[in-house]
């Protein structure tokens, strides 16, 4: 068994910041790459931001310059900063690993069970 635990989701301002962890644990032999997606109701799931173990970085264009992805490969956590927050980043997010579990044959995609984020005066 595999689990995402993700933390920081909330209420904030706009112009606000958030910090979102999500932490990986159970049966992994390695990561492939980490990332979060957000989803408001009625629309489709979107990639919002992924890192490589190697440090790769993308971004979807509506967050590049306000939003930062990191990871830590040692505790298989990854972060989101999110800076200057605005309304239209109000979702359900999401956090993403591709990973490859012990005695497992192929890699396998795992979504956490999601952290609200809520950016409104």
């Amino acid at each position: 068994q595999v689990h995402l635990v993700e933390s920081g989701g909330g209420l904030v301002q706009p112009g606000g910041s958030l910090r979102l962890s999500c932490a990986a644990s159970g049966s992994i032999f390695k990561i492939n790459a980490m990332g979060w997606y957000r989803q408001v109701p009625g629309k489709e799931r979107e990639l919002v931001a992924q890192i490589s173990t190697g440090g790769s970085t993308k971004y979807t264009d509506s967050v590049k310059g306000r939003f930062t992805i990191s990871i830590d490969n040692g505790r298989y956590t990854v972060y989101l900063q999110m800076n200057n927050l605005k309304p239209e980043d109000t979702a359900l997010y999401y956090c993403n690993a591709n990973l490859r579990r012990l005695y497992a044959f192929a890699d396998s995609e795992l979504f956490g069970q999601g952290t609200q984020v809520t950016v409104s005066s």
